[in-house]
């Protein structure tokens, strides 16, 4: 079974500048992509992810506990988080109905437990499942309650690295709004199209964050942990691409690459 991993990037399903601002019309026309894929290539095996974008990311602005000690209106936060990455996961979901795709959301704060800001448990039965009976498995960024934090936010990366070592997927693509990694950001003159362990160095300098708000990290710590996956995982590749022009989340679906890759 090849299996592939799909994150749309919550710059690209939502407006990162303007909290709670879904992009609906964008998260339609990604659906009727896969959609489209699957029925291009009936094999296609794929886990969906996707970013918590202005939802997740403004509720953890101004909602997420500043200190370690965590009292009611602490968890309160906690939870606030929780719903508002849920409402956007919703909003996915329907699109992915509307587009005629057996999907079922896997809301990893109800099957994780993390250790310090990582996940150190995970009952993926039930996902597997979800792949062995033809259905596709949605997770996204979301809380987790954590045995040193209290609790913790996993992005969708996050969630890939640890399931990447159980499901061994061959390719995972990162869908987001710019067209891969640029050594020059913000300058976006220069398109590195592959990034390996060995030759990271001389990128890194050039990559800043994410644009609009992001509490889980910018480009920079992706790259940095995708490359840590593909070195544990050799046979898998990363794409890093934009999924904004028509088609192009369904082309890389399909096998073709546009944007950065990563690689051993």
């Amino acid at each position: 079974m090849k299996l592939t991993f799909l994150k749309l990037g919550g710059s690209l399903i939502t407006d990162k500048t303007r909290p709670y601002t879904p992009r609906m019309d964008k998260l339609a026309e990604l659906a009727a992509q896969i959609a489209a894929a699957t029925h291009l290539d009936p094999g296609l095996c794929l886990v969906l992810g996707h970013g918590s974008g202005s939802f997740g990311h403004a509720a953890a602005s101004q909602n997420w506990p500043a200190t370690s000690n965590w009292e009611a209106e602490d968890w309160r936060g906690f939870a606030e988080v929780w719903y508002q990455a849920s409402a956007l996961n919703r909003l996915v979901m329907d699109a992915l109905h509307s587009a005629n795709l057996p999907a079922i959301s896997f809301p990893p704060s109800a099957a994780t437990q993390a250790e310090n800001g990582t996940i150190e448990d995970w009952y993926i039965k039930p996902l597997r499942n979800a792949l062995k009976a033809g259905i596709l498995p949605v997770i996204f960024g979301d809380v987790a309650f954590d045995a040193t934090l209290n609790g913790t936010i996993l992005s969708t990366e996050d969630l890939f690295f640890t399931l990447a070592s159980h499901l061994h997927p061959q390719r995972i693509l990162l869908a987001g709004l710019e067209k891969g990694v640029w050594a020059d950001f913000p300058a976006r003159t220069k398109l590195v199209k592959v990034i390996t362990p060995e030759n990271y160095g001389s990128f890194s300098a050039g990559m800043a964050g994410a644009a609009g708000m992001d509490v889980t990290g910018g480009m920079a710590s992706k790259v940095e942990q995708m490359l840590a996956l593909v070195a544990e995982n050799p046979g898998t590749e990363v794409l890093i691409f934009s999924g904004e022009a028509p088609n192009t989340v369904k082309n890389a679906v399909l096998g073709m690459n546009t944007g950065t890759l990563l690689r051993c």
